[in-house]
């Protein structure tokens, strides 16, 4: 959809981070790692990890209070809930429903989204469609994941990459301008198996033999994700930019999936935009899934990196192999 008058905007942020955080130290008492190793192949040198109590429903609720504290709303206000999760609470009903009832949003409608790690991404451009039928003028895209829940602690090639936390934003309808300007959104189904759980569909349900074998976690093929994501979001970039009607050169903020350093900066340089522009806190709380854009937009407001009249783009790449990118005026 081609937005240079643009139709929905963001109008707030907020984000939740489970306080317990998991060094890189501690992980070299769990699995056969080091700081050196993990901090040169992925930039990470800590994530956060919630505890047996605290659920996805539960930290995307605080993400999203958070937004609507900031727009000047309450839950009765807003109409549509939106959630992207790998990690629902349960398969049955829709984790949307369980953050519905957690913040008491009587009015909304709720639903849950699975794009992985560009779910974020996707909800946004479901919440632009929302508002250009007028089926809703207060909507929170959420995005909350448990990622610890899913991967597998004794395989050292994907238990460092990956962290807990919810981030997640007010969408209305755009004012003076502001909001979505560009957009483009991919896939490759014929490349689910480099990226994905094997078990706890219909296809192989969850029993003990798939339990005990693992396939109820995470894998992947690192190489082949890291080549396709690489070119999936340059490509995504450049195509929502054209939609926009702007080049790299106008971005004056980049702010990617944070999968890990290599993948952000090999994006950066191929896309054409030097880091200076690019927000990087993958750091300090590793792959969230699709919860790291919306953490990283609110963190690079409350920071005074992200300000109002900036051209933003935003591109993610992840499992299915889905990708999106998003451009705004901010």
């Amino acid at each position: 959809m081609n937005c240079n008058t643009p139709i929905a905007e963001i109008v707030s942020t907020g984000r939740f981070l489970p306080p317990e955080i998991t060094t890189n130290a501690d992980l070299e008492s769990m699995v056969d790692t080091s700081d050196d190793w993990i901090r040169g192949r992925t930039g990470i040198k800590e994530r956060r990890i919630a505890g047996e109590g605290l659920s996805t429903a539960q930290m995307g609720a605080a993400a999203s209070l958070d937004a609507m504290d900031k727009a000047g709303i309450g839950p009765t206000d807003i109409d549509l809930i939106i959630l992207s999760t790998a990690t629902p609470d349960r398969l049955l009903p829709s984790t949307a429903c369980d953050i519905q009832a957690i913040i008491g949003a009587t009015n909304s409608v709720a639903f849950d989204i699975g794009g992985a790690c560009s779910g974020f991404l996707y909800g946004l451009s479901m919440a632009e469609g929302y508002l250009a039928t007028g089926r809703a003028k207060n909507i929170l895209v959420v995005a909350s994941e448990k990622m610890s829940s899913i991967v597998d602690w004794t395989d050292r090639s994907t238990c460092v990459l990956f962290g807990d936390g919810a981030g997640a934003c007010v969408v209305q309808r755009s004012k003076e301008k502001k909001g979505i300007v560009g957009t483009h959104h991919g896939s490759d189904g014929t490349l689910a198996e480099l990226l994905y759980r094997p078990a706890g569909g219909t296809l192989i349900p969850l029993d003990s033999k798939s339990m005990e074998a693992g396939d109820h976690l995470v894998k992947m093929s690192g190489r082949e994700v890291f080549k396709n994501a690489v070119r999936s979001m340059v490509e995504a970039s450049e195509k929502a930019l054209a939609d926009a009607g702007l080049s790299n050169d106008d971005v004056d903020l980049l702010i990617p999936h944070q999968a890990n350093i290599r993948i952000i900066e090999s994006t950066a340089r191929y896309a054409g935009i030097p880091m200076d522009k690019v927000f990087v806190n993958v750091d300090r709380y590793g792959n969230m899934s699709s919860a790291t854009i919306p953490v990283a937009m609110d963190e690079a407001s409350e920071m005074g990196i992200l300000k109002t009249g900036m051209n933003v783009l935003t591109v993610a790449f992840g499992a299915g192999f889905a990708w999106g990118a998003v451009a705004m005026r901010w």
